[in-house]
C-alpha cells in the first residue's frame, strides 16, 4: 500500500514538472546572449569574473553611498544583459570652449550632468555658459577586454589623419590626459603626457580602469579608492555637496573585480556567419567601403590573461576618430584632442542583438537617433 502511494506521489510530481516545463521559456542559446564569460578562463579567473558580475548587478542605495547626485543606481541598469542602453538611460555631457581650449566645466559640475539626486539634495542642471551639450547612449560592454588589449602601435598603424593614401578617409586618434590613478601598460604609448583614448563615443577613456572608475563616480556618485571624493554639485555648493556616507564607498578590490568582469566577457557572437545572405551582405559591406572604417578583424597584444593574449577578434571598428560632418556635430561637445564633429568608429559586433537590451527597438548612433540599419 505504501509503495503504491509513493509511486503515485512521484508520478504526480513528475507530471507537474512536465506540465510546467511546457509553459516555461527555454534557456536562450549562447549565440543569442552577450552576458557570458569567455572560454578558457582558469578557475581563479572565473571566480573573479563572477564576483565582478555580482558587483556589476548591484543596486546601490542612499545608505550605501548612492549620489548625492547621480544618473543611475547600478551598472546593469544602463547595460541590460551587458547590451546597449536606450533613451531612458542616455547620458548628457556638456562643456565649453575658452578660445580654442576645451573646458569640461569641472567647477560647474561637468563634464556629465547628474540629473537625479537622493532625498534632500537637488539634481544638477546644465550650467549657464555651456556651449556644448551632447547625449550618449550607453554602449554594450561585452568583448571590451579584447579592445583593451590592442596595442597603441597597432591603432596608430591604422591612422591616416592626412588621408595620405587618397581614399577619402582620414582616421586619427584622440589623445587624453590620464587621470591620477592611470598606470600605463606595455601596450600604451605616451605622447606629451597624454595617451590614446579607446573607449566611449569620443574615445575619452584610455583603458577599462579609466572607463569603469569614471562610471562609478559620474554615473552613480559612488566614490572609490581611485576617486575618493563625491562630485561637486553647483546646486548645493562645495561645503555641503557630499552625502553622509564615509568615503571611499567601494574598495579598489570591488572596482578591480568589475574591471576583470568586463575584461573577460566573451566577444559578441557572430551568428550564421556562413549563411548565403550574410556572405552576400559582407561582400556588399566591403564593396561600399564600409569596411575601411569598420575593419573586421583586429589582434590583441600580449596580455596577462592568456585567453586575451595575441588573439584575433572581429569588432568591425578601426578604433579611430573620424570627422562625421556638420550633421553629427551636435551640441559642439568634445573630449580630449578630438574635434566636435569627430566620433570613434562604433564597433558593429553584436548589433544584431542590440534591440534585446533596448526594449525591442533599435536606438543606434551615439545618441540613439537612428532606429534602423537602413
Amino acid at each position: 500500500m505504501n509503495y503504491t502511494i509513493k509511486t503515485i506521489t512521484v508520478f504526480s510530481w513528475l507530471t507537474v514538472i512536465w506540465a510546467c516545463s511546457q509553459f516555461l521559456p527555454s534557456a536562450p542559446k549562447s549565440e543569442d546572449v552577450l552576458a557570458e564569460p569567455m572560454e578558457g578562463l582558469t578557475n581563479a579567473q572565473l571566480r573573479s569574473h563572477l564576483e565582478g558580475d555580482g558587483q556589476f548587478d548591484k543596486i546601490f542605495s542612499m545608505e550605501e553611498g548612492l549620489g548625492p547626485a547621480f544618473v543611475s543606481n547600478s551598472c546593469q541598469s544602463c547595460h541590460i544583459g551587458d547590451g546597449k542602453g536606450h533613451p531612458l538611460t542616455t547620458l548628457t555631457r556638456f562643456g565649453k570652449y575658452n578660445n580654442s581650449v576645451w573646458d569640461p566645466m569641472i567647477a560647474e559640475g561637468g563634464p556629465q550632468l547628474q540629473d537625479r539626486a537622493i532625498a534632500g539634495f537637488p539634481a544638477e542642471k546644465i550650467p549657464q555658459g555651456a556651449t556644448g551639450v551632447a547625449q550618449f547612449t550607453p554602449p554594450a560592454v561585452s568583448g571590451l577586454g579584447f579592445m583593451a588589449a590592442v596595442t597603441d602601435a597597432d591603432i596608430l598603424a591604422l591612422a591616416d589623419p592626412g588621408d595620405a593614401d587618397g581614399d577619402g578617409i582620414s582616421g586619427t586618434v584622440n589623445y587624453i590626459q590620464p587621470p591620477d590613478y592611470f598606470i600605463p601598460k606595455a601596450i600604451h604609448i605616451e605622447n606629451s603626457g597624454k595617451y590614446i583614448g579607446r573607449f566611449g563615443k569620443k574615445a575619452g577613456a584610455i583603458d577599462l580602469t579609466h572607463q569603469i572608475v569614471s562610471a562609478y563616480i559620474q554615473d552613480m556618485g559612488i566614490t572609490s579608492d581611485f576617486v575618493p571624493q563625491d562630485l561637486y554639485n553647483p546646486e548645493v555648493g562645495v561645503v555641503t555637496g557630499g552625502d553622509m556616507v564615509e568615503d571611499p564607498e567601494v574598495s579598489a578590490a570591488i572596482v578591480n573585480n568589475v574591471i576583470f568582469y568586463i575584461r573577460t566577457l566573451k566577444a559578441p557572437p557572430r551568428r550564421d556567419k556562413n549563411g548565403p545572405d550574410v556572405l552576400a551582405g559582407e561582400q556588399l559591406f566591403i564593396n561600399t567601403d564600409c569596411a575601411k572604417c569598420h575593419i573586421a578583424a583586429l589582434k590583441t597584444g600580449i596580455s596577462d590573461v592568456a585567453v586575451l593574449s595575441e588573439k584575433t577578434f572581429y569588432p568591425f571598428t578601426d578604433m579611430l576618430m573620424h570627422d562625421m560632418g556638420a550633421g553629427l556635430d551636435d551640441g559642439k561637445y568634445t573630449e580630449g584632442t578630438a574635434q566636435t564633429s569627430e566620433w570613434r568608429t562604433a564597433p558593429l559586433w553584436g548589433i544584431g542583438l542590440a534591440k534585446d537590451s533596448q526594449g525591442g527597438s533599435l536606438f543606434l548612433m551615439h545618441d540613439g537617433r537612428a532606429n534602423s540599419l537602413g
